[in-house]
């Protein structure tokens, strides 16, 4: 898309002067980004905008209603402690219109308002940042402890609802598209092993075992801003999967993705483990935020939520391995065969570890009450 175009848009919105640039962002893999500049005269101002992907957000217009709301809620939490929160929370830049969103060239617009003197990092081995990043998902989810959940629209359904999940892996195994299921009948029989451990905290949802929260949804390190001076997160950004849930969604995924050693598509599963200093340091940042919050039964289940959470994903990959490669983007033609199977060596080395995880989480709690 031309630049040029891109500052038509830009324009629609209730910005400080004239926008005159725009530079693309391309580390998102969803939506499309761009950063707006306005003119000198105004102070050289700087602005994201974002193009949301219609395909992957179908309800894009949900998709900003929830945002505004929570936003808004943590805004208001802050103010409330007497913080200065422009840095804290995302900012939306109003329409000219005053909605927070335009339509234009076929798509939903949004913009936000930049962040300066803050980074992101992409994955980090440090436990130091690992810790930062469970403090901030965590201090995201006790701004919200008191948002109405199940008022928020499901921007994705049913995305962790793990019974459904296997129930489309079954199918996927039934229907073999692609011809490839009996060459994978082992890790077939992995899942099957699984089934109730795989339903577990839905299960506990639906039925009131742990309560409805707001969830992220995306808790990946690098959906948090830290400041460039101090290296202490400030911010928790990418919103569009917030959503009703459990917490325990969140908690899991985010040990699944950040606490491994080794990347999704490591091939060689040696390399493949849970680095329990970074289990340890997430988990001390998230409870610093959230342990007089969360509930007796979700503490019990904060180290089944990393094993289903990665259990989740890894059928994921092979149930579109099974489908022919349809959902994820793939390098090689087994590309979702060798994260399929990264992702259950992780799952068997967090069954390893689970005693030991939960005595973190003990001792961790224990501490905070002593």
């Amino acid at each position: 898309m031309e630049n040029q175009e891109v500052l038509s848009f830009a324009a629609g919105f209730a910005i400080a002067g004239r926008p005159c640039g725009a530079e693309e962002i391309t580390t998102g893999n969803i939506n499309s980004t761009w950063r707006i500049t306005t003119d000198a005269e105004s102070g050289g101002t700087r602005y994201i905008l974002q193009r949301i992907n219609s395909y992957v957000f179908r309800d894009p217009e949900g998709v900003m209603r929830n945002i505004s709301r929570v936003t808004a809620h943590i805004a208001d939490a802050y103010a409330a402690r007497g913080i200065e929160s422009s840095r804290r929370v995302l900012r939306l830049v109003p329409a000219l219109d005053g909605r927070a969103y335009i339509e234009a060239g076929g798509s939903v617009w949004r913009m936000y308002y930049s962040i300066e003197d803050a980074y992101t990092i992409d994955q980090s081995n440090d436990a130091g940042q690992f810790m930062e990043a469970g403090r901030a998902f965590g201090e995201f989810a006790r701004m919200l402890d008191d948002f109405p959940a199940r008022e928020l629209a499901e921007t994705i359904p049913d995305f962790h609802n793990t019974v459904k999940r296997y129930d489309a892996f079954l199918e996927a195994v039934k229907n073999d598209k692609a011809g490839r299921a009996a060459s994978v009948a082992e890790e077939i029989a992995f899942f099957r092993e699984r089934r109730d451990a795989l339903g577990s905290i839905v299960q506990a949802l639906e039925s009131g075992l742990v309560p409805c929260r707001v969830t992220h949804n995306d808790t990946k390190i690098n959906n948090v801003m830290m400041d460039r001076e101090t290296g202490k997160a400030i911010c928790v950004i990418d919103l569009d999967t917030v959503m009703p849930g459990s917490c325990l969604f969140d908690y899991g995924d985010a040990i699944r993705s950040g606490a491994s050693t080794a990347a999704e598509d490591e091939p060689d599963l040696d390399k493949v483990k849970l680095d329990l200093e970074l289990f340890r340091a997430f988990t001390d940042g998230y409870l610093s935020e959230m342990r007089d919050i969360l509930t007796a039964k979700e503490l019990e289940l904060l180290p089944m939520s990393v094993s289903v959470l990665t259990c989740e994903l890894a059928m994921r990959f092979l149930t579109d391995y099974l489908d022919g490669d349809l959902y994820f983007k793939i390098r090689t033609p087994d590309h979702n065969l060798i994260r399929a199977r990264n992702q259950m060596a992780l799952a068997l080395d967090i069954e390893r570890k689970f005693d030991a995880m939960r005595e973190i989480c003990r001792e961790l709690c224990e501490r905070a009450f002593s």
